[in-house]
């Protein structure tokens, strides 16, 4: 039984995988030079998606929001910014090699101490491999002109708590939104899109009075399990774990992590972490006099005093932070596998159909003409398309292929909730009508033109 559901799997993320690239979702990078592992680009449609899901996740946090700034951080980071953070000395997975393959690969990913290539067991003894993007700045190669490219956005919002409080007059609690692109120099790139050297993440530092940070812990955890319940994710595929002591990162207080049931296995979709005031501690000079629980003595490197004014005592206090941080490609991932659906029809025939929510769905609306080559259809289903596409909701796609059941097949593939066909009674009729398709039950209906973006912005809106 267990066999059968890893087949079935593996069978699923080949199908996903295929579909990705076969509609133009997502490609292997530079793959025309046999492609660079663990990254990948995203295409016509993967680039809608990836948007949608962030605009989904900036319009709850942000704008649905009166206690969420948003920003956007560089992404050249300066080294000592990571190295008073922690990651320098900590950012680091166990690396092993196959002395008879002499692959290399995670010491902590390994399945009975074997080599996930050859099945050897001659390993060498794990040793520390920091992830960190190292890079030059300037013209001159030095110790002294280095700088890292960010492994993750937390830290861009940490050293900007300051501009933000002065720009804003914020007061606790309030939190700091970032979506932006990280870098990990992986081991071992696996399952797609999952774990890549280059990815996004959606990241929300939250600050807090200290003593009330375990109850917003709980808090945003509930918000953010209801967010991804909101995106299409079912509720089975979800999984909350709380972290042992011995798993937390070295910043973390606690930490709980939603898992999803992803086509090769259970893994982690997003963390929410508790740094405590690690983070802000670790930056600001004036940690010993405020006898913050910063590991490091020597802050030299930074000028700020990275506090908040406590109005009860009147005094400068350091907050703490809670932090959900998501990973967009493995949100991609996650409402991907989701939707991905295969439904009997009838002679033996299937269809493959994207069930995704239709806020997510990378082309809203695709117009049909019925007849490729005849003008006056293209040209009416042209002016519906321009009608359309002025109501704000998304793209809206001109199909112009000239067989219809292809059409409608295409864009059951790619997600698309509605297709409005315009055949020859729109153009010859009384009433200028078109038909509308739903995606999911594939049922028909006549509706007017005049009615027609009504009928869209109350779909959408």
């Amino acid at each position: 039984m267990a066999q059968k559901a890893a087949v079935e799997s593996q069978k699923k993320m080949i199908d996903l995988i295929s579909l990705c690239k076969r509609r133009g979702f997502i490609y292997q990078s530079a793959d025309i030079y046999g492609g660079l592992q663990g990254v990948y680009d995203y295409g016509p449609l993967g680039v809608e998606l990836k948007n949608n899901l962030k605009a989904a996740w900036w319009r709850t946090v942000v704008y649905e929001r009166d206690d969420i700034e948003g920003l956007d951080a560089s992404i050249l980071t300066n080294r000592y910014v990571l190295r008073y953070s922690g990651h320098e000395a900590t950012f680091a997975d166990p690396l092993v090699d196959c002395r008879k393959c002499k692959a290399r690969m995670r010491a902590d990913h390994l399945v009975n101490g074997k080599c996930e290539k050859c099945g050897s067991n001659d390993l060498t003894e794990p040793r520390p491999f920091n992830m960190m993007f190292k890079t030059t700045v300037g013209p001159v190669v030095d110790e002294e002109s280095y700088a890292y490219l960010r492994p993750e956005t937390a830290q861009g919002i940490f050293t900007n708590f300051q501009n933000v409080i002065d720009s804003t007059a914020r007061r606790l609690p309030f939190g700091i939104a970032q979506i932006g692109k990280a870098f990990r120099n992986e081991i071992t790139p696996r399952n797609f899109i999952f774990r890549v050297r280059e990815f996004e993440q959606m990241e929300i530092e939250f600050f807090v009075m200290p003593g009330t940070d375990e109850k917003w812990h709980k808090d945003w955890v509930e918000m953010r399990v209801d967010w991804w319940k909101k995106q299409g994710l079912a509720e089975e595929n979800l999984e909350l774990v709380h972290q042992k002591p011995e798993e937390l990162a070295h910043y973390s207080k606690a930490t709980v992590d939603i898992l999803y049931r992803f086509p090769h296995g259970v893994e982690e979709l997003e963390g929410i972490a508790n740094r405590t005031d690690y983070d802000l501690g670790s930056h600001s000079k004036c940690q010993d006099e405020l006898g913050l629980n910063a590991k490091v003595s020597n802050n030299e490197h930074s000028t700020a005093k990275l506090t908040i004014r406590d109005l009860a005592t009147e005094k400068d206090l350091v907050p703490f932070v809670i932090e959900p941080s998501a990973g967009v490609d493995r949100g991609v991932l996650a409402v991907l596998t989701e939707a991905y659906t295969e439904e009997a029809l009838d002679e033996g025939k299937t269809r493959i159909v994207l069930k995704l929510k239709p806020h997510l769905a990378p082309i809203k609306v695709a117009v049909i003409p019925l007849a490729r080559n005849n003008e006056a259809l293209v040209e009416k289903a042209r002016s519906i398309k321009n009608m359309l596409q002025k109501l704000g909701v998304g793209r809206i796609l001109l199909e112009n292929s000239g067989n219809i059941g292809k059409s409608y097949r295409r864009h059951d593939e790619v997600g698309t909730p509605i297709c409005v066909t315009v055949d020859f009674e729109t153009i010859e009729g009384e009433g200028e009508t078109v038909t509308i398709r739903d995606r999911d039950s594939m049922k028909q209906e006549r509706i007017s033109i005049a009615d027609l973006s009504d009928y869209v912005r109350k779909f959408y809106l």
